[in-house]
């Protein structure tokens, strides 16, 4: 392992999936939430239920733990956070992980150390 720690957020699943991308060796999360989000989808294929199991199945599953409860109450009041967006940045937090997301609104500075899909994986 690098030692490095990123913690994945439901839109980097999906494009990994989609994509097919392979990421480098690291340690990588996701939230209890982006699990729900993923196995939740109405249209889901069994295919593609398979697929996103087997993915979960290597990485950290970050269930919600006292820290994590208070880091994403934080959040909600100083960020105004939507509750699955404030567990996700908490579970990052916590964890002391980057948080490779898409989502534009994370990026300006809920999260100390945020990085794109783009710059992930050019290893910026």
């Amino acid at each position: 392992m690098s030692g490095n720690r990123y913690l994945l957020d439901t839109n980097i699943v999906i494009a990994a999936l989609n994509d097919q991308l392979v990421f480098p060796a690291a340690e990588y999360y996701v939230s209890v939430i982006t699990e729900i989000e993923l196995l939740s989808f109405h249209s889901l294929s069994k295919a593609d239920e398979l697929q996103i199991k087997c993915f979960l199945r290597d990485v950290h599953i970050v269930e919600l733990t006292t820290k994590i409860k208070e880091q994403t109450i934080a959040l909600r009041r100083d960020k105004r956070l939507k509750l699955p967006d404030a567990i996700i940045c908490a579970s990052a937090i916590i964890n002391e992980a980057k948080l490779v997301t898409e989502d534009v609104r994370l990026h300006n500075g809920v999260v100390e150390k945020v990085i794109t899909l783009n710059n992930f994986l050019r290893g910026v």
